[in-house]
């Protein structure tokens, strides 16, 4: 499921004009079916050691895969056929956790909020699709 993308050492991706680096990982950026187109196009490069092959997967860039989870997503973890993320809706909002959904591509946040990264951390630690699923 996962895809291909060349990053420079800042983070930034390569855009579709195979000059400039986005921030973000897009429908703008290059991306490569296999480890090999990547690293074909990488070897292409003057400064090779300047750019880095990583796999784009719905667990490290979820939303690109699930584009209705807005806002700043910072740690995530697979259960079952669900990707589990916590996020920061809007910069200083309370914490919340999204359900993302691998089979529908939906996304469902959670009623609670937690004001500390300590309470959504421990929440997102002993957080079980069960359990969920009965509130």
């Amino acid at each position: 499921m996962g895809i291909y993308a060349l990053q420079s050492p800042a983070g930034g991706f390569l855009d579709e004009d195979m000059v400039h680096f986005n921030k973000h990982f897009d429908e703008w950026c290059v991306q490569f079916e296999s480890y090999d187109d990547a690293a074909i196009i990488a070897e292409s490069f003057e400064q090779r050691e300047s750019v880095v092959i990583v796999e784009i997967t719905p667990l490290s860039y979820p939303q690109y895969f699930f584009h209705n989870l807005q806002g700043t997503v910072h740690a995530t973890r697979q259960l079952e056929d669900k990707i589990i993320c916590i996020v920061e809706p809007q910069m200083g909002a309370n914490f919340r956790i999204a359900v993302c959904d691998l089979k529908t591509k939906n996304v469902r946040l959670t009623q609670a909020r937690y004001r500390s990264v300590l309470s959504v951390e421990g929440a997102f630690t002993h957080f079980s699709i069960d359990r969920e699923n009965h509130r």
